[in-house]
């Protein structure tokens, strides 16, 4: 392939999520998605006509089989994150794989020693990094804006409905965790850096994963963390950042569909207005300019691994009742 021509993908099953970054791809020069790949061929038929997706395919090793494609965006159930993203990279293709990559830091180990065995690019799909908002957000906080950061707050949740949704199942490593608190994991270590401890607490669903978690991170230089998430609770996604001269508040931060940041001191409010952008198009150009070698991806293995060791670490303390270092 050329330098100029767009990279073509190929999606790894027809989960409803796709559809949030299809609209992105067509609209953007940088990449096609030419295939999809599902466990059943009419399906893939079907949902390739109604999305005018060129190629469909019934099994995802075939898929992998495409020589025209160059990367892969993987949005299966969080159990199979690790072993498919393994299998697309020794086939030769880049992975995106959607959040969280996994809760074992030995398997993003795994996935990651893949890709580097290939020689292909792996990122762990969190979208809301790649949106002008999140960057306008660090520059805030590491520029002083609220003094001395001490306190990060981040939330997420929605009520599930559907207690039958894979969201619930145990065996493909479902949970509120893995699904929305991961965003707040994510939020702070982003603010606060390397977590040096954590303590968590969750309420399980019937089928045993957690329906709803609190947690607390302790970072150096004195800051802490406390997050929310569920599947239990109304629906709510906050970020704020608290230094010792006031705070930076998110209303909408992981989707950022409509980019606000309030920077709040003793001496009034300062709103912050940005343009809307779409954060699942600039996550696919940026892979697809590192595929190019026009730019290194946003995320990485550091990244995804201290997602993961963080993830681990308060599923076990919240299974032991105690602080677990990291």
């Amino acid at each position: 392939m050329g330098l100029d021509d767009p990279v073509k993908w190929g999606f790894l099953s027809t989960a409803d999520i796709n559809d949030k970054l299809l609209p992105g791809a067509d609209a953007s020069p940088d990449l096609d998605v030419i295939a999809v790949a599902s466990r059943d061929l009419e399906r893939a038929r079907a949902y390739a006509d109604e999305r005018g997706i060129e190629r469909a395919y019934g099994s995802y090793d075939e898929l992998f089989a495409d020589p025209e494609i160059e990367a892969v965006y993987i949005s299966l159930p969080n159990s199979m994150h690790v072993e498919w993203s393994i299998r697309a990279l020794e086939a030769g293709k880049h992975v995106l794989c959607e959040k969280p990559l996994s809760r074992h830091r030995e398997d993003v180990e795994r996935a990651f020693d893949a890709a580097e065995q290939a020689g292909r690019i792996l990122m762990e799909a969190f979208m809301y990094r790649h949106n002008p908002q999140t960057k306008r957000l660090v520059e805030l906080v590491e520029g002083g804006a609220i003094g001395r950061l001490r306190l990060v707050r981040a939330a997420f949740s929605f009520p599930l409905a559907d207690r039958t949704n894979v969201r619930l199942n145990a065996e493909l490593e479902g949970g509120g965790l893995m699904d929305v608190g991961c965003y707040c994991v994510s939020g702070s270590r982003l603010l606060a850096g390397v977590p040096e401890s954590v303590f968590g607490e969750q309420v399980a669903a019937q089928s045993g994963v957690d329906e709803l978690f609190t947690g607390t991170l302790r970072f150096p230089g004195g800051v802490l963390a406390e997050i929310d998430c569920g599947l239990v609770l109304p629906v709510r996604d906050e970020l704020e950042a608290i230094g010792e001269e006031g705070s930076v508040f998110l209303d909408d931060p992981w989707h950022c569909r409509q980019p606000v940041i309030e920077v709040r001191r003793d001496d009034g409010t300062e709103r912050i207005e940005l343009e809307p952008a779409d954060s699942y198009r600039l996550q696919l150009e940026n892979m697809s300019a590192g595929v190019r070698g026009e730019s290194e991806p946003l995320l990485g293995r550091e990244d995804a691994l201290g997602q993961a060791r963080a993830i681990e670490a308060l599923y076990r303390s919240a299974e032991e009742g105690r602080s677990i270092s990291l």
